[in-house]
């Protein structure tokens, strides 16, 4: 298959737990790369990730569009990474996934950028109660009317060392007599895992003909939520009470929870979390996905064991979970 020639791709959000992985592949693949973030320095352990000289750093603010164009100038491609899960005083999520989005898609067209993927979201709709899922919608649209050639990556949600998920309710487990089982556990998910979707990013990239397609990718598995709560607490050998919780006391409670963002302390839960989990969060029946890019999805029960026998007591002296 046809596969572009590796230049120069300007990767926004390259510097956080999924960007570090993708910059990785990219420079695998032969690409130069420059990481465009807000804060340069947290992206300097990635330029040992290539050769030298071959990844470098740049600030930029993707609501600033001379900012963006300067990030863009002399981009074969560009990879849109950045995204939140919950708002602060000064991020938002429609500055950031809408506004932002159309703003790098119609400066790649500017820059003659030959191709741009789009990091979105499994649940991603306009008509969503959660502003985090309606606002990725949003961007999908912003830059597919600005990029028709656009590639948009869909993943559920993605797990490996570093997560936010498995890893911040392992960390609960070691001191929590109980874990919260929202909505009674049983929204499904297709957990997929960063290498995975790196890998699927790096390809839609090179690709030719993965323009204007929109790829969901998640892994071999589908897992109930209350599911993945029990593999945690085997894996940690903290085996902990499942407490449900109704939807509408989860949604108070993620209220509460979310007001510490506003004093610059990342919530636990928010109000808008509790509505996505109010949805399953699974690859359509008739999507394309890793298959169609040539990647075999990596398991859950294959990864999660080799970084969350660091919350068991003792941990790599600790007795292995029972199978």
């Amino acid at each position: 298959m046809a596969e572009f020639t590796p230049g120069l791709v300007t990767v926004f959000g390259g510097s956080g737990f999924v960007g570090s992985q993708v910059v990785r592949a990219l420079a695998q693949q032969g690409w130069r790369i420059r990481v465009a973030v807000r804060r340069p320095a947290r992206a300097y352990a990635l330029m040992t990730q290539g050769h030298v000289g071959q990844i470098q750093s740049v600030r930029c603010d993707i609501t600033d569009p001379a900012a963006v164009a300067e990030a863009l100038r002399g981009a074969d491609a560009v990879v849109n990474l950045v995204g939140i899960l919950a708002e602060g005083p000064s991020r938002k999520f429609k500055a950031l996934h809408v506004d932002g989005s159309r703003i790098i898609a119609e400066a790649s067209v500017a820059a003659g950028a030959a191709r741009l993927v789009q990091m979105s979201a499994l649940g991603a709709d306009a008509a969503s109660a959660s502003e985090y899922a309606r606002t990725k919608a949003e961007a999908e649209a912003a830059v597919r009317a600005a990029r028709p050639d656009a590639v948009i990556i869909r993943p559920s949600v993605i797990f490996g060392p570093g997560d936010n998920f498995l890893n911040k309710f392992a960390t609960l487990s070691g001191f929590a007599p109980a874990l919260p089982l929202i909505g009674g556990g049983q929204t499904k998910f297709q957990p997929v895992y960063v290498g995975d979707v790196a890998e699927a990013i790096a390809r839609a990239v090179a690709r030719v003909d993965a323009a204007g397609r929109t790829f969901e990718l998640g892994g071999p598995s589908v897992w109930t939520f209350e599911d993945i709560l029990k593999l945690i607490g085997r894996e940690t050998n903290r085996q902990r009470a499942l407490l449900p919780i109704p939807f509408p006391v989860a949604r108070l409670m993620g209220a509460v929870a979310q007001l510490t963002a506003f004093v610059g302390i990342a919530p636990q839960l928010t109000r808008d979390q509790v509505l996505m989990l109010q949805s399953d969060n699974v690859v359509s029946a008739d999507a394309e996905g890793l298959a169609a890019l040539g990647i075999q999805p990596t398991g859950l029960e294959a990864i999660a064991p080799s970084y969350l026998w660091r919350y068991r007591k003792g941990g790599q002296f600790a007795d292995r979970p029972a199978t």
